[in-house]
């Protein structure tokens, strides 16, 4: 597969106003259903940003080893990929249409990723459990891109980069984790726990200084990464999203609470200055 470049990415979609790039921390699936903090951020979210042409979601669900998958399919399924969760969220549908020929372009893009088109994934919850709020009526054309798992964190950072140029095509990237997932420390008292607060907060600092070296640095972050992210699928899209922001962006904070004391629901959004309304 040949690498597109910046020129023909020009011919194939018309320019538009830079796109911010969207990091969302979306925590348990129940927070799709209800009136809750988090759903009530997301629906605003959306209200806020310039309308999308197309959104490209890297969530934490779908993961790979030793290739990107790009999903090229028409209508992407809804997945429920959880379990023993009440039957309304399986009932939950995100009837967006997919973006096929944008799609088989961004495999083109991720060519150096060892990109390849997919037809058989759809929507996970990481994608749908937030565009149900931001974008109620599923009528903005929405594809994901898989997380190789089989790579260190700066790869994913570089993922970033090369999918920002889509930023000027009218393309929403969006990255669904949390910067903080440690479902083994769970608790319900509503205490946070230590090292998540300290994760979260080293994770904020480090990003508002653009310090996308030490974000990405695993051995660096040591034993705290590990307690943070006993797997690191959760942490990677946050380094997508980070890598795709360039230094003209204003970083804006949404959600930072960590919930159940071990699952930082920190969100955030890269944009022009007075971009957000």
């Amino acid at each position: 597969m040949q690498s597109l470049t910046l020129t023909d990415l020009k011919d194939r979609f018309s320019p538009s106003a830079r796109m911010p790039v969207v990091f969302l921390g979306h925590g348990s699936p129940m927070n799709a259903l209800g009136d809750n903090p988090f759903s009530k951020s997301w629906a605003e979210l959306g209200q806020s940003l310039p309308r999308p042409k197309a959104i490209l979601v890297v969530s934490a669900h779908w993961m790979t080893r030793g290739t990107t998958l790009v999903d090229v399919s028409q209508a992407p399924k809804t997945i429920h990929d959880f379990h023993g969760f009440p039957e309304a969220l399986y009932q939950q549908q995100y009837p967006a249409p997919g973006a096929p020929d944008l799609a088989k372009t961004v495999a083109s893009l991720l060519a150096s990723h060892h990109a390849e088109e997919d037809d058989s994934w759809g929507l996970d919850h990481g994608a749908w459990a937030v565009l149900n709020s931001m974008y109620p009526d599923a009528d903005v054309p929405v594809f994901q891109v898989s997380l190789d798992m089989s790579k260190d964190l700066d790869w994913h950072v570089e993922t970033g980069r090369l999918l920002a140029d889509l930023r000027d095509r009218g393309v929403l990237i969006l990255g669904s984790g949390n910067v903080v997932h440690n479902l083994r420390r769970m608790r319900f008292d509503g205490g946070a726990l230590d090292f998540a607060v300290e994760f979260d907060t080293r994770f904020a600092e480090r990003l508002e200084a653009r310090d996308l070296k030490t974000l990405s640095d695993r051995v660096g972050l040591g034993s705290l990464l590990k307690e943070a992210h006993p797997s690191i699928d959760h942490y990677l899209p946050a380094l997508t999203i980070a890598g795709a922001a360039n230094a003209g962006d204003d970083l804006t904070f949404m959600t930072d609470a960590i919930d159940l004391g071990s699952v930082s629901m920190r969100s955030f959004v890269f944009h022009q200055r007075d971009e957000l309304r």
